[in-house]
């Protein structure tokens, strides 16, 4: 990420001049006070906002410049935990984990094996039918912290 810019309008920013590079394996927390523009940030870098200013590189690729009709295929490369988990109300734990893979096509042996242990080691093996309603928080972050690993992406973003 070099030098982006995201303007709300003529006065107002949400990002000023913002520069960033990770190298792979480097693990860095971004802090901040509410509003200071963390979550826009990551918002950035998964391509769901584009910057009025500067370039968002991404395992090689500018997002700047990318299609919109090609920003899926980027974040299948990206594991993403929400704030709000964004999981899924009527499908089962297992489905809202299973979703990650079954979009990149695995076959479904791959995926009950990839997703039944993965819940396991997090500790939600014995929740795979409950729906997220039905967990606590606590439960339902891992979900999401599952959702985000299964595909073992060389990007996670956590916000």
């Amino acid at each position: 990420m070099y030098h982006v810019d995201l303007r709300y309008d003529a006065t107002r920013y949400g990002l000023r001049d913002v520069s960033l590079d990770l190298e792979r394996g480097e693990f860095a927390f971004l802090t901040g006070a509410s509003g200071a523009g963390k979550t826009t940030l990551l918002r950035l870098l998964f391509g769901a906002l584009k910057p009025t200013a500067g370039q968002i590189l991404i395992g090689g690729r500018n997002l700047t410049r990318l299609p919109a009709s090609a920003i899926p295929e980027v974040r299948r490369q990206i594991g993403v935990i929400f704030q709000d988990f964004k999981l899924l109300a009527e499908r089962s734990v297992f489905d809202n984990v299973a979703i990650a893979l079954e979009i990149h096509g695995v076959p479904r042996r791959e995926v009950r094996r990839r997703v039944w242990n993965l819940l396991k080691r997090l500790g939600l093996g014995h929740k795979l039918e409950e729906r997220p309603r039905a967990l606590s928080g606590g439960e339902q972050q891992r979900v999401a912290i599952a959702r985000a690993l299964v595909n073992d992406p060389p990007l996670l973003l956590a916000d």
